[in-house]
């Protein structure tokens, strides 16, 4: 049995969606980040990062993984699943991977920081974000011109990237336009388990369709701005 640590957030989402796709059995703990739970003693045990999301492993010694990546990571090698064994096939997976960490999470979150949350609006600073955003959506849109998947078969590498992806609008970035990526991100949208999965530990409005009720309810966890 897995012990998710989670709240609602794209990295969040990125964990709670892998362990739906994998059919694993898991343990939802809401993590309230406005109470700063997140950095209670208790927690930073688990995570000394202090942020979310964060596993157990019940079934492995209570083996504690932090770190959205790596809990991907963990999880489809447990299962066998979503990442593949040969060393070039894992290889592409895990660069796709890096890439949602190293790019596209920080650039949005930076996005949403000064385009939604920051108190004064800096046109300079908001503009950076979003036009790196936007030049990071056309890298995922050229892979999938030719690619139905970023990385060979159906993987995190598209987990990871989707969670953060579909909350495109709340950046303030359009990619309406980006026909390979649209098909990619409706694709994954459709699957039952990505279904769940964002719905952990509570559900969203959706941030395409609904942004006032999106604005609703991020107004109420403002604090759940992560990397």
């Amino acid at each position: 049995m897995i012990d998710l640590y989670t709240a609602s957030t794209p990295n969040g989402w990125k964990a709670s969606v892998t362990l739906e796709e994998l059919a694993l059995p898991y343990t939802v703990h809401a993590v309230n980040l406005s109470a700063e739970e997140q950095k209670q003693p208790e927690y930073l045990r688990l995570n000394p990062n202090g942020r979310i999301p964060t596993i157990v492993d019940r079934d492995n010694d209570d083996f504690a993984v932090f770190e959205s990546g790596a809990i991907m990571i963990y999880l489809a090698e447990r299962a066998g699943r979503l990442l593949p064994t040969d060393t070039k096939g894992r290889s592409r997976v895990i660069q796709w991977l890096m890439f949602q960490m190293g790019g596209i999470g920080p650039m949005m979150g930076q996005a949403n920081v000064f385009y939604r949350y920051f108190p004064e609006k800096i046109p300079a600073a908001i503009s950076r974000y979003q036009n790196e955003c936007r030049r990071l959506f056309e890298v995922l849109d050229g892979q999938l011109a030719d690619n139905e998947w970023l990385a060979g078969d159906y993987s995190i590498a598209d987990i990871a990237n989707w969670c953060w992806v579909r909350t495109y609008k709340w950046s303030g970035v359009e990619a309406g336009d980006l026909v390979h990526l649209k098909r990619w991100r409706d694709a994954i949208r459709e699957r039952p388990a990505a279904q769940r999965g964002v719905e952990v530990p509570v559900a969203v409005p959706n941030l395409e369709k609904d942004e006032a009720a999106a604005k609703a309810f991020s107004d109420r966890a403002r604090n759940q701005v992560q990397r």
